[in-house]
């Protein structure tokens, strides 16, 4: 099970509309934009105060995760969405004529799925470097610290260029949308004009997302790469307050230091007192492969352990995501439970870069919240689906080489990949799954998509069509995409 105890859980009496990722600053306007047709009302109930109409009502197969079971399939349901994207109802068929009293829509306002067709709710991609998108799929061939010096490095210090950036960006944006990412963790650069034009990209495709201006002081190797420690705080101070300035609905600054071995002390510590001024999230890395872990031990003397150099500095709070931790200890994960904090498990990256594999039954035993990450470009693929499948293969090799006696199911993966991430970013009672009161973040699934890469037979039933779109699915299949009840795939016109 995924969630940690004492997890938080707002129940809320009524919709609300604009909501904010995060952060303790009032709630931004709507995002105005043209809504969908809005579904009629029935001519009696004109007359009378009535609830604002729905933008959508759907009938038809939901799938999703609660903190309890980590895959629910629910047939036969409707599910009503306001106009301010929150979902109203989710309720048996049987219940149609009481909600169409209540909600006030027509039978001809609902949107009937095919037998083949499924909502699930959006993907989280809880740790993914939009800049390195631009090599994804290519030089994975050396461990993480030459691979950094070799090739991301040099590659991050081409976003001064604001023309460059921007093609990039879009283009990452639009795939992980595409693929069904629906709520994002990106890394941008040290470059504080085009992080926030990455910022500015995403609110306009409609994304949810985090987005940080790295943050590093120290590069030997790259020393074209690097901030000067003043300036890295200043830039990150600008870059705060002028992406709050924006205003954007779904996109939330998120405090960044690249990892131990880029940072010093003074900046870190700088970085904390940041975010803990502004109750700002935090992400970085922690214990990916050993040779960083024997790096940061001989930075940092004075500090037991990886995980103490971010506690210290208050960067370890229950608003921050670690991505990997293959390598921490049982003192290190209590820490991480008692303060709160996430961690991105990343498994194509894991293996891909050779640096470990991180065993997730563990960390999910100390209660740590914990989603899935695609890493791009450490991890080959910007796709969620295959996070998920390389989670199975991490989880198998465990039980194969007898660390552990079992694995996780797929069932757990699919949760990991959606409520998990939703936890791990601290917006779990926004979206994760269908629950009444969230935000409609979700996927319309057509297994029978013209170009599928899989075969449906007429022996399969609903959970063997299911199982094959999470191993051999891909963007085909998805063939609708929503983040807060607007419809951001198929593109529009307008991006």
């Amino acid at each position: 099970m995924v969630t940690a105890p004492g997890s938080r859980r707002r129940q809320r009496a009524t919709p609300r509309g604009g909501i904010p990722l995060g952060g303790s600053s009032p709630p931004p306007p709507p995002l105005k934009r043209a809504p969908p047709a809005a579904v009629s009302l029935p001519a009696a109930a004109m007359g009378s105060p009535q609830r604002p109409p729905l933008a959508h009502v759907f009938r038809g197969t939901f799938v999703h995760s609660s903190p309890s079971a980590p895959m629910e399939i629910l047939h036969g349901h409707l599910l009503g969405v306001d106009e301010t994207g929150t979902i109203v109802f989710l309720e048996q068929t049987s219940q149609q004529e009481q909600l169409a009293k209540k909600w006030g829509f027509r039978p001809s306002d609902i949107r009937e799925l095919s037998n083949h067709e499924f909502f699930m709710p959006g993907m989280v991609d809880t740790h993914i470097h939009a800049p390195q998108y631009s090599f994804t799929g290519t030089r994975v061939d050396l461990p993480l610290l030459q691979w950094l010096t070799t090739y991301t490095f040099p590659t991050e210090a081409k976003y001064k260029d604001s023309d460059f950036a921007e093609e990039v960006y879009t283009r990452v944006v639009r795939r992980t949308l595409k693929n069904g990412t629906t709520t994002a963790c990106y890394f941008a650069t040290i470059y504080t004009d085009t992080s926030l034009l990455l910022a500015e990209i995403i609110d306009k495709f409609g994304q949810r997302a985090f987005v940080g201006k790295v943050c590093m002081d120290m590069n030997d190797s790259v020393p074209q790469y690097k901030e000067i420690t003043a300036d890295s705080v200043q830039e990150t101070e600008r870059f705060v307050k002028e992406l709050l300035e924006k205003k954007y609905p779904r996109v939330q600054p998120v405090i960044t230091p690249r990892f131990g071995p880029s940072c010093t002390e003074d900046l870190l510590c700088a970085l904390g007192d940041l975010a803990q001024a502004r109750d700002l999230h935090v992400q970085s890395h922690i214990s990916e492969n050993e040779e960083e872990l024997k790096l940061v031990e001989n930075l940092f003397p004075a500090y037991q352990n990886y995980t103490e150099l971010y506690d210290r500095n208050k960067l370890l709070t229950s608003k921050t995501v670690m991505a990997h931790a293959c390598y921490l200890s049982e003192e290190e994960l209590k820490l991480f439970s008692l303060r709160g904090a996430a961690i991105s498990h990343c498994p194509n990256s894991n293996f891909s870069l050779r640096s470990g594999v991180l065993n997730v039954q563990k960390v999910l035993k100390h209660n740590v919240k914990l989603g899935l990450g695609t890493d791009v470009a450490g991890g080959y693929s910007a796709s969620m689906l295959d996070a998920i499948r390389k989670t199975m293969m991490a989880s198998n090799s465990l039980q194969i080489n007898k660390v552990n006696e079992t694995g996780l199911t797929l069932e757990e993966a699919f949760q990991l990949a959606t409520l998990g991430g939703s936890q791990a970013l601290g917006l779990d009672d926004i979206i994760g799954n269908f629950e009444v009161g969230k935000e409609f973040d979700a996927l319309l699934i057509n297994t029978k998509a013209s170009d599928s890469p899989f075969d449906v037979f007429s022996a399969d039933n609903f959970e063997d069509t299911l199982q094959k779109f999470l191993y051999l699915g891909d963007d085909r299949n998805i063939s609708e995409v929503y983040v807060a009840g607007k419809q951001v795939v198929p593109f529009s016109s307008s991006v």
